[in-house]
């Protein structure tokens, strides 16, 4: 038995954020973190830190970039984000000095509840951890689903919220999306791999198709760096789809580098970068096996991850070596690597899968495309401000005809990008707390309460990081009122959140 005031699980940079804050409050804190890293995607690869309009950063999120920027002694802002062991040595400072419980290797398996409010959580190792209030910091929301609290997966149907952008949507010209008629099948007739089979939903019909997943790679052009290598169980059939990508290209006249295939703009210290998904093909995996993540049980996840982990190495080498990539993006790429002195214990691949969404919370509001556009709408509750664009990763790679004379013929393409700009808007604290009647001390700042639309513009690590701080600024008014979290002070939270540097509004 293990007793604390606040549990927090994960500690991803919105579950320290929450931790620190509650802690510097006074509050006891534990979190239990499955893994043995501190950081989440922050610390997971995600160098390169998305943020949206400036001038909304605030809170822990802003202490963070400071931090950046003390750490490298460079301006506010010099950095896009730091390297991963520098980002994941800032949070576990934080933690340390405010004397934070971190329990690492531990999974939570089961909550028990009395009457709406959770009274105990028990871990994998056995133990019963029992507190006042809990927040849920993962990114796949499974302590409020152990909890019995309502949450959805993937794409809603376009009726449901009436969101111009929900759904599937049609194939969209871009740079993420394939040229027509890339054949699809092999030399048997069946689907190439990494083509979703699955039957493609009716536009703007629902169909819970989840953003897709990947690795955000670090990678190194230091001397020292780790050259791609050929994974066991690498086949060779696998990339078929990529050599006729490439071959159609050339067809056309159309040269690529290999900045066009994998982000490498040196936008990390000591010539690391952030190795994003770029194009068509690319890190993201789009086969859809992603799709059951979300509800699967650990053993399905590790088996899911696994797969993205192998595709991940495979797709580096493919595009690395293979002699029918073309000669200047294998040029480009030898000149890159894993660092040597990142995930050291991962091999060089980062420790988190970066899992763009999976539950999202059905909570007291339900922030939809409506609270962003055309204008944003004022919340009498904001505890934090996003500013992100709406920025809907595709969904998933599948087929169809193109009616070409005489004869239709098939062609591949991905589906599901979109990017919208939006204004500054508000986050209510309605969407990080659970409907009263089902549970009412939990907070959720990450799988927050949010459409598909809404939330692919909130899923931005700073925006994570400002909710997980108004999350742990909230708990800590729950446990000193002795009351849910559905009924603390509005104003004295925002008045807290206000004094601790948060934005709660556009400036002018």
């Amino acid at each position: 038995m293990s007793d604390t005031e606040l549990l927090v699980y994960r500690a991803t940079a919105a579950g320290v954020a929450a931790a620190v804050s509650a802690a510097r409050r006074g509050v006891q804190v534990t979190i239990v973190e499955p893994g043995h890293n501190v950081g989440g995607m922050v610390s997971g690869g995600l160098g390169y830190t998305d943020l949206g309009d400036a001038r909304v950063l605030g809170g822990m999120a802003k202490e963070f970039a400071v931090g950046v920027a003390e750490y490298y002694d460079v301006p506010l802002g010099h950095y896009a984000g730091p390297e991963p062991h520098v980002a994941e040595w800032i949070l576990t400072g934080w933690l340390e000095r405010a004397g934070v419980v971190v329990v690492f290797g531990v999974s939570l398996v089961a909550v028990s509840t009395v009457e709406g409010k959770i009274t105990s959580a028990t871990g994998s190792d056995g133990t019963v951890y029992r507190a006042g209030v809990f927040v849920d910091a993962s990114y796949e929301g499974d302590l409020l689903a152990m909890a019995g609290v309502s949450y959805r997966v993937g794409r809603e149907d376009r009726a449901l919220y009436g969101e111009t952008y929900a759904g599937r949507r049609e194939p969209a010209p871009g740079k993420h999306e394939f040229p027509p008629f890339l054949w699809p099948f092999d030399s048997n007739g069946q689907l190439s791999p990494f083509i979703h089979d699955a039957p493609t939903a009716e536009v703007g019909e629902g169909d819970g198709g989840v953003m897709a997943y990947g690795y955000r790679v670090c990678l190194s052009s230091e001397a020292d760096r780790i050259p791609f290598e050929r994974r066991d169980g690498y086949r060779e059939e696998d990339w078929e789809l990529g050599r006729r990508y490439f071959a159609l290209l050339a067809r056309q006249g159309i040269e690529l580098e290999a900045g066009d295939v994998l982000g490498l703009v040196p936008n990390l210290p000591r010539g690391k970068c952030d190795g994003n998904s770029i194009g068509p093909f690319s890190l993201n995996l789009l086969d859809g096996s992603n799709w059951a993540y979300p509800d699967a049980d650990p053993v399905e996840r590790e088996r899911i991850t696994q797969r993205h982990r192998d595709y991940t190495q495979d797709f580096l080498y493919f595009v690395s070596f293979d002699q029918d990539v073309p000669q200047r993006v294998r040029d480009g790429m030898v000149k890159w690597g894993l660092p040597a002195d990142e995930f050291t214990s991962t091999g060089g691949l980062p420790h988190q899968l970066y899992v763009r969404e999976a539950r999202r919370m059905l909570g007291e509001y339900v922030l939809t495309e409506h609270d962003l556009l055309p204008g944003p709408v004022a919340k009498y509750d904001a505890v934090a401000m996003g500013s992100y664009h709406i920025d809907i990763r595709e969904v998933r790679r599948t087929w169809r005809w193109l009616h070409e004379h005489p004869d239709p013929i098939p062609s591949v393409y991905n589906e599901g990008y979109l990017s919208v700009a939006v204004r500054p808007y508000q986050i209510p604290y309605r969407s990080i707390v659970p409907r009263f009647a089902e549970c009412s001390n939990l907070l959720v700042p990450v799988c927050i309460s949010a459409s598909h639309v809404a939330f692919s513009s909130v899923r931005m690590e700073v925006q994570y990081q400002m909710l997980g701080h108004a999350a742990g600024v909230a708990a800590s008014l729950a446990l000193a009122g002795d009351r849910a979290v559905q009924r603390v002070d509005i104003g004295e939270l925002q008045t807290r959140l206000a004094d601790d540097g948060q934005i709660l509004a556009t400036p002018q």
